[in-house]
């Protein structure tokens, strides 16, 4: 037995990642070197790499169809295009206040977020951000495939999934030639996985020049073939009164839930960041023209299809393959290049909203043997074990369940963002972050900060009733009013609890006024100085409830 223990001893040193020196076994728990703030040698993302990545981001398949359930919902191709710009500039506010924390302590949002929920506490909010990334990689890999398939058929006609033999269930969702070719696309992500974060910003630099200049080709292409811009630009909303307006609402609330898991994770990102400025104005304005330029695009490519097919086809890539179905040689040239434009968009936005998203949560998870790399390809093995085209079929309500479950992450968002902005008014003492001890400011009970689960809850709540009525169930129309705005109601909701809590029931560590000091700690390691070690390192700390101020050792401000 000993020998045994003694074994895997080993092969768990040999699979351990590479950490500091120093620490104690609760630390090795809670950091590695992906944990620690980015060092000065690779904060590397400057301005124009942020309007890179979202200009890169917002080219892909679900941007392009964003406004297509809206028109056929009843809006017209103005109204649904502006709710796509109300949306995602909301989104963008958003997105620069969870991304500020990350550019300016250069910490992501799994340690971000101890601060708020707990040192392991903070273990839930990551994990739901982390399943919900790998099954998302899966779905996207899947749509993927479709491009690798259409760029396959360019070149070989006989690869048609109507004659190559199928050896799935006709039920499956599949078929033999359209999973041979997610599987191709699956294979050739992984190299993208194998790099660093700091470093994966030339992907999205090509990604920006490449894919929108084919995405305008693309309409080019369609308008000529179609002779004008087609007859749905020119289609009058079909909605009046108060129909119209809930459903331009609903059609913001849509546009933002696409972006709910980017919102919580956005520090990922922003802690690359060279200067906090960086980060700031670069995402405030690139993500909303980006995407609605994107959405532009599709609503013109769609109204042209009418012309040329007789219906409104709202999938980019069913109407490459109809392009490709009746054309020449050149327009099979064509068809692979925008294919190709399509998969590089996939890849892209998968590698950034889903598999560096995964990567720092399971990292989070188990720092002592995962890092970034590992925990990408750890969701690439999960995205492709999962079968993602069993959740696309026409009869599974899976995806409905994705999409208004990611509006729950808004609770996450009210917490940390209450946290941050009001409560602690921009401080935070991040050593403390990785310290498992009793005495710190952020350990709480067990470990576990009850205010941000009660806030939490109470967000989730809110929109339970109407999230059933998303997925079919017969609810109140209270219920349905209050989750058309779901990201709001449990935003405002969690966020308002959060606050009155910490007001009743004072926490540690908070500043009287605004008071930002990322820019202050040099010393990255986590590891207990000798004298830290035996408790001295928080001499000065008290119960909060006792109403006395928390004064820090290593500053001389106070904080009350």
């Amino acid at each position: 037995m000993a020998e045994k223990r003694s074994a895997v001893g080993r092969w768990s040193d040999r699979l351990a990642v590479e950490a500091e020196p120093g620490l104690t076994t609760a630390q090795l728990m809670l950091t590695n070197h992906d944990l620690k703030p980015v060092e000065a040698e690779r904060r590397t993302w400057g301005a124009w790499n942020f309007v890179g990545f979202w200009i890169a981001d917002s080219f892909n398949i679900n941007t392009w169809m964003i406004s297509s359930s809206m028109m056929v919902n009843g809006l017209s191709w103005w109204q649904s295009w502006l709710c796509v710009w109300i949306g995602y500039a909301i989104s963008a506010c958003f997105i620069c206040l969870t991304g500020r924390i990350g550019a300016i302590y250069h910490i992501g949002f799994p340690v971000a977020s101890r601060s708020s929920f707990g040192i392991w506490g903070s273990l839930w909010p990551v994990l739901n951000r982390a399943a919900m990334a790998c099954i998302w990689y899966g779905v996207q890999a899947y749509i993927g495939g479709h491009c690798v398939y259409l760029m396959i058929r360019s070149i070989w006609k006989a690869w048609d999934r109507e004659t190559i033999p199928n050896t799935f269930s006709p039920t499956s969702g599949t078929t033999t030639a359209d999973f041979v070719s997610f599987f191709i696309f699956w294979l050739c992500s992984l190299p993208a996985i194998w790099f660093p974060v700091h470093k994966i910003r030339h992907l999205f630099t090509v990604k920006a020049y490449f894919v929108p200049s084919a995405a305008i080709a693309f309409m080019i292409w369609a308008i000529v073939r179609a002779g004008d811009i087609g007859p749905i630009i020119r289609q009058p909303s079909s909605l009046k009164g108060s129909d119209l307006a809930w459903e331009f609402v609903k059609g913001i609330m849509s546009s933002i839930a696409n972006f709910a898991t980017l919102i919580v994770n956005d520090p990922d990102f922003t802690r690359y960041a060279r200067k906090p400025k960086d980060a700031l104005w670069s995402q405030l304005f690139t993500i909303p023209t980006g995407f609605a330029i994107t959405s532009l695009i599709g609503i013109l490519v769609s109204s042209c299809s009418f012309t040329i097919y007789g219906e409104a086809v709202w999938d980019p890539l069913d109407l490459l393959e109809k392009f490709l179905d009746d054309g020449n040689s050149a327009e099979r040239f064509g068809v692979f290049v925008i294919s190709f434009a399509f998969s590089l968009a996939q890849l892209g936005t998968n590698i950034a909203a889903n598999s560096v998203s995964a990567g720092a949560d399971l990292t989070a998870l188990l720092p002592r043997w995962i890092n970034i790399r590992r925990g990408g390809y750890i969701c690439a093995a999960v995205g492709l074990a999962m079968n993602p085209w069993t959740l696309l079929t026409s009869n599974n309500q899976f995806t409905t369940y994705l999409s208004a479950y990611s509006v729950f992450l808004s609770s996450i968002a009210g917490v940390i963002i209450c946290d941050y902005y009001i409560v602690r008014r921009g401080y935070l003492e991040v050593k403390e972050l990785y310290d498992e001890r009793k005495t710190g400011p952020y350990y709480y009970t067990w470990g576990i900060h009850w205010r941000a689960y009660a806030a939490y809850i109470a967000g989730i709540l809110i929109n339970v009733v109407g999230f059933a009525g998303a997925v079919g169930r017969k609810v109140p129309i209270g219920a349905t009013y209050i989750y058309n705005v779901n990201f709001f109601a449990g935003f405002l909701v969690s966020g308002g609890v959060y606050w009155l809590l910490c007001h009743f029931f004072p926490i540690p560590a908070v500043s009287d006024k605004w008071m930002e000091v990322g820019g202050r700690f040099e010393d990255l390691r986590a590891a207990y100085d000798s004298d830290s070690a035996t408790g001295s390192g928080h001499e000065n700390y008290v119960d909060p409830m006792a109403g006395k101020p928390y004064k820090l050792g290593a500053d001389d401000s106070k904080i009350v």
